[in-house]
């Protein structure tokens, strides 16, 4: 699933063009958000792709969505 990634001024924020959805990055496995997984404020958790660190955002990338927060 198509995602943006961008830095936003309380953190991390990721819009969703398919389901015209923006929320707030509120957990990741690895601090810099690249090779593990993040999770929305809704509850959807995304697998992100291994990225340098030091990657520019914001970033539009494929992430495979894992759990749906239900």
């Amino acid at each position: 699933m198509k995602i943006t990634i961008r830095k936003g001024t309380n953190g991390f924020e990721a819009y969703v063009p398919k389901k015209d959805l923006e929320e707030p990055v509120t957990a990741s496995e690895k601090p810099d958000l690249w090779g593990g997984w993040i999770e929305l404020a809704n509850g959807w958790r995304f697998e992100m792709p291994d990225m340098p660190a030091e990657t520019p955002l914001p970033l539009t990338l494929d992430a495979r969505r894992i759990s749906t927060g239900d």
